[in-house]
């Protein structure tokens, strides 16, 4: 008889493991759980959809589970345009892409936050929130889920700052006033230390990047302009870079690679891997010949696997140009009337992924005066949920039309004209050179 319980009972028996109480107890209703949760929750998706909200963040933004839920959070929380400066939703942005990225919780304290007034629209009301980002993940690892918490403490800050007494909030106000202000000001305190210390991060990697990316060769060269641009997301600093190399003979050297990651760290790998290549390129025969050596540094460098890299050397007196290619996006030689072809026919894989040496291939292309040659990282065409191709020929679209334009001025315009509706994501190297 047990058995035969046991068997007919089977589906109610994975329902009471999964949301019962031990001992045959009732299942238990976790949508209901969710919406009592006293701390204002909002669950969004990869795609940064929400999915689903609680009681607490209806009553924090005035919104409703039916009005949000399936919407875009950005769609919902737009920029203020009253506060074309502010960074805010840039800062919500990064804080989820980060917990998408790595897996990891993240936090922002006392973080200034203007949110549309439901009774009012185009109206924006400022708020400050202290907000978790806590993402869950699925049975393969990968981020699924992302629970974004809001604790707002709005009435304290203006308390603390303005003097303006605060508005009864439930339990918060029946603790004394004078731990609330307590509580403010070490929040405040707590913050300005980070920022500060986010501040010192930011201008020591930056000054690092512009060190590593000086280059003597280049100021000869009024017809190269180099842009460096870190993504959003990163603290100025990545593994990206260019470099202008002067060669007997009136040749000259031209590179352009991406070290894999991003921060202090792929700074670092960058900068030793263009200091050898710029070696490299002086010594070698050839570009090919130059990446072959950077490969065997490449082995014996931690960090430094997988890094794409293009070489060339110009020949300006018969107009040919000699390339290699180890795994990276193909620069564009644009001609003055508007045809064009990619640099793609000596293309081998990143530095260091191969087990045994092998020779790296090379190729030739003439070209005429007044051409243009762009070379740049994946930063500068790729963007989420698009294919590759996509953005090449965005990309030949773009310099076709500004093909005319000094090359300081078209390296701008094509960051503008490649920049994505989101932002640059990723970080961006970029030449331009009129040969």
């Amino acid at each position: 008889m047990a058995g035969g319980e046991r068997e007919s009972g089977g589906a109610g028996a994975t329902a009471a493991g999964r949301g019962g109480a031990r001992g045959g107890g009732p299942a238990l209703d976790y949508a209901a759980l969710f919406a009592a949760v006293p701390a204002a929750c909002v669950v969004l998706d990869r795609d940064l959809r929400i999915v689903t909200l609680n009681d607490a963040y209806s009553e924090v933004t005035g919104r409703t589970a039916d009005e949000l839920t399936g919407t875009s959070y950005f769609d919902a929380y737009p920029p203020d345009p009253g506060e074309p400066t502010s960074q805010a939703v840039e800062a919500q942005r990064n804080g989820l892409e980060l917990a998408l990225r790595t897996g990891n919780p993240n936090v922002l304290l006392l973080h200034r936050f203007a949110i549309p007034r439901p009774d009012r629209p185009g109206m924006f009301e400022p708020r400050w929130w202290n907000v978790t980002n806590h993402p869950l993940t699925g049975p393969d690892g990968r981020v699924e889920l992302i629970i974004h918490r809001v604790d707002d403490v709005t009435s304290f800050v203006r308390w603390e700052r303005e003097g303006v007494e605060p508005v009864p909030d439930g339990e918060l106000m029946k603790a004394p006033r004078a731990e609330l202000f307590t509580r403010a000001r070490e929040l405040q305190q707590a913050n300005a230390r980070l920022q500060e210390m986010t501040s010192r991060t930011r201008d020591l990697a930056l000054t690092l990047q512009r060190a590593m990316l000086a280059n003597p060769d280049l100021d000869a060269h009024p017809e190269i302009a180099v842009r460096y641009r870190p993504a959003l997301r990163d603290l100025n600093a990545c593994g990206d870079w260019y470099d202008v190399v002067d060669l007997p003979e009136g040749r000259l050297g031209l590179t352009v690679g991406d070290v894999v990651g991003h921060g202090v760290d792929a700074a670092a790998i960058m900068g030793m891997l263009r200091s050898a290549l710029s070696a490299a390129m002086r010594v070698a025969d050839g570009p090919s010949g130059a990446l072959e050596t950077l490969g065997l540094y490449s082995r014996a460098l931690p960090g430094a696997m997988s890094t794409t890299t293009f070489a060339c050397q110009v020949y300006p007196e018969s107009s040919l140009l000699t390339y290699s290619n180890a795994g990276h996006p193909p620069p564009v030689l644009m001609r003055t009337d508007g045809s064009f072809c990619f640099l793609d026919q000596a293309t081998d894989p990143p530095l260091g992924v191969r087990l045994e040496h092998v020779p790296r291939p090379q190729a030739t292309v003439d070209y005429h005066s007044g051409s243009l040659l762009v070379m740049y990282t994946d930063g500068l065409i790729e963007r989420r949920d698009e294919d590759i191709d996509v953005g090449l020929d965005r990309l030949v679209a773009a310099v076709r039309e500004l093909r005319t334009l000094p090359p300081a001025e078209l390296a701008d315009g094509l960051l503008t004209a490649m920049a994505g509706p989101d932002g640059q994501q990723d970080d961006v190297s970029l030449m331009v050179v009129r040969l």
